[in-house]
C-alpha cells in the first residue's frame, strides 16, 4: 500500500512543529522517524524533544543507535542516509525526497515560511503527485490534526 503524504506548510519553526507532531504521534502509539537536512539540525531537534513540553516525555534516539529498533522516535538526517527501524510515519524536514519513503505508511513534509523552503517543497509535491500518492496540504499556523 503506498504511503499517504501530508504537507504542513507555513511553519514558523519547522523543528518545533516536528516536535509537536512527533509527540502527538507517539502519544497515540505510533512509531516515528524524523529526518532533518543535516547533523546540526538533528542535534537541535534531539535537544528540543527533551525540553519542548514540561509534562511530555518523547523517548527518542539518533538513527544508528543500538536502541533505535526499540525506541519509538528515531532522528536521522539527509547527510547520513540509512535504513529506518520503523516504517509507520516519516517526518521530513530536508529539502529532498527521502530515499525509501515508499516503505512508510505516511510521509509528513514540514515546510517553513521562506521561499528557500517552499521551492524544493513544490518539487517534492510534484514528485509525489506523479507517483499518484494521496496528498493533503495543511497550513501549519492552523495546526490541523495528523
Amino acid at each position: 500500500m503506498p504511503p499517504r503524504v501530508q504537507f504542513y506548510h507555513n511553519a514558523e519553526n519547522p523543528l518545533a512543529l516536528a516536535c509537536e507532531l512527533a509527540s502527538r504521534a507517539f502519544g497515540s502509539g505510533r512509531k516515528v522517524a524524523l529526518r532533518t537536512a543535516d547533523a546540526a539540525s538533528a542535534r537541535q531537534l534531539d535537544q528540543m524533544l527533551w525540553s519542548f513540553e514540561q509534562q511530555a516525555f518523547v523517548p527518542h534516539v539518533m538513527a544508528g543507535s543500538a536502541l533505535a529498533a526499540e525506541t519509538p522516535v528515531v532522528i536521522g538526517h539527509a547527510e547520513a542516509p540509512g535504513e529506518w527501524p520503523h516504517t509507520e510515519i516519516l517526518f521530513n524536514l530536508a529539502d529532498d525526497v527521502p530515499p525509501g519513503f515508499e516503505r512508510f505508511r505516511m510521509v509528513v513534509e514540514i515546510i517553513g515560511q521562506g521561499e528557500a523552503q517552499k521551492l524544493p517543497a513544490r518539487a517534492r509535491w510534484m514528485h509525489y503527485k506523479q507517483k499518484d500518492l494521496p496528498l493533503q496540504a495543511f497550513d501549519a499556523i492552523r495546526r490541523e490534526a495528523l
